[in-house]
Parts: C-alpha cells; structure tokens; sequence
C-alpha cells in the first residue's frame, strides 16, 4: 500500500506541474516577438500571443490590441491558442482525478466511479492533453514561419518554450499513467484492499431457533443466538466424537444437550417404596 501511495503522489504531483506550466503558457501572452527590419520612425515592434498583439511605445510604453501594429495574427494562431485552452483543461482535470484516486487508496472504498474507470480515464486525458499539446505548438511554429514573409522579423518568445516544455512532461505523465494501469489486477485494483462495490469484510452474527414439541401439546422455543464472529478468523474445529468418550451431559459450549428424539422429551420415573416403621 505504501507503495502504490507513494506513486500515486508522484504521478499527482507530476499532473500538476504539467497543468501549471500550461497555463502559465496561456496566461503570458509573450510567445512570439515582431520587429520590423526597417526601422526608422515609424518603427513597428513587440511581443504577441495566439489571441493578442501588443505593440512596444517610446518611453516604455505599450499598447495591446488587435489592430495597434501592422502585424496581423491568422486564424491557424487562434486556434493554437484554444487547442492549448483545451490541452490545460484536461490536464486540469487529470488532477481531479488524481486527488480521488488518493481517496480510494486511503479509504478502500469507492469514490464518485470505480478504480478501473478511474485510471483508464487518467490515461485517456493525460494522452489528449499531450496531443493537443503537440499540435498547438507545431502549429504555431508554422504560422510564425509564414508571417517573416510579410516582412516582419520574427523571434519566439518565453512562453513558446514553457509550452515545449509542458509538452515533456505531459509525455512522461503518460507514461506514468500507462504505468499506473500495468500495475493493477485484471479487476483494476492496484491491491486486494480497495474494493470497488461492496465489502466482504465484517462481522457476522448467526441465530438458530430450535422449536420442541412437549408431550402435554405444547411447544417450546429455544433460541440460540452466536456471538459476533470476524470473517477473518477461522472456527474452532469440532471436537471428533470417535475419539475417547464423551460425556452426554457436556458438549463444551456451557449449555445443555439440544432435545433429538423426534421433538418429545424424554420421560423418566423414579419409583419409592415406603418402609413401615
């Protein structure tokens, strides 16, 4: 258990520094400059993202906007922009995932969905959050290319290397996960102490009501009543009745002998003779 703990926790950790790293990508707008080879005085110069462009000013000065510099973002960019939206929020949420996989290691129990669906739907999300990854970056990458054509001097920015990087990692937090799911049985579970339905552990309590019929007509009902019993532990084992004799009038269990004879009671007269004096 300790194990499987401490692996949990890695992969968790590793989950959220993926989400981190691609959302700080979103978050700075800073994955691309633009300069204008030409200078002059109406120089044109400054960073951008997939969803705006901010133009640098004199005395320190910018202005962010779509339409504050010549430099035009495509379309291929906004979408990059959002397949990264995309990519952070299914990594998001495999860190969701990870805290209630955390709970069912440490309850035993079933959280919110089985242990299975839990770690396949892990691995699901971890590898659509690299994909997507992959693709937003690739992309932006060739439409930078595309737009020194237009005579614009392009360099990438900060972001554009977290992204890469946040790309590395969500690799190995597949692989991580994928190794999550090699471990477990063929029912999915990491050990044999989480349970995904009901339990078999417990205590077990038994009754048993002998009903005996009396020679006068009436009946009389014994109930016998077992103490609480652990599933874990094992019964005393019977005492053989071939071995040795056995006293009739003890049983071992500190109560008397049940009835046997067809439910009646046996009988027995004592008789006494009277002695004159």
């Amino acid at each position: 258990m300790a194990k499987s703990t401490l692996y949990a926790a890695g992969v968790t950790c590793l989950g959220f520094v993926c989400f981190a790293l691609a959302s700080v990508a979103i978050g700075i707008p800073i994955w691309g400059y633009y300069d204008s080879p030409s200078g002059g005085y109406d120089f044109d110069r400054g960073y951008f993202g997939p969803f705006k462009v901010c133009k640098q000013l004199t005395y320190n000065r910018e202005k962010c906007g779509n339409d504050v510099s010549k430099f035009r973002l495509s379309n291929a960019v906004f979408v990059s922009g959002l397949l990264a939206i995309g990519s952070s929020a299914l990594l998001g949420i495999f860190c969701i995932l990870s805290v209630i996989q955390h709970a069912m290691i440490s309850s035993r129990e079933k959280v919110v969905m089985p242990y299975t669906t839990l770690v396949i739907v892990k691995l699901i999300f971890s590898l659509l959050g690299g994909v997507l990854a992959i693709i937003a970056t690739i992309l932006f990458a060739l439409q930078i290319d595309e737009q020194e054509r237009f005579g614009f001097k392009i360099s990438r920015g900060i972001s554009f290397y977290i992204q890469i990087v946040a790309i590395v990692l969500s690799i190995a937090l597949f692989v991580a996960a994928l190794n999550g799911v090699s471990v477990t049985d063929a029912s999915g579970k990491p050990y044999s102490g989480i349970r995904n339905g009901a339990g078999t552990a417990g205590s077990v309590a038994s009754m048993s009501t002998t009903v005996t019929s009396v020679s006068n007509g009436s009946t009389l009902d014994s109930v016998t009543r077992s103490p609480l019993r652990s599933s874990l532990k094992k019964p005393r084992p019977r005492p053989d009745p071939t071995l040795g004799i056995q006293n009739p009038g003890y049983s071992g269990s500190g109560s008397s002998p049940p009835m046997r004879r067809n439910g009646s009671v046996k009988k027995v007269r004592i008789q006494t003779h009277s002695t004159e004096v």
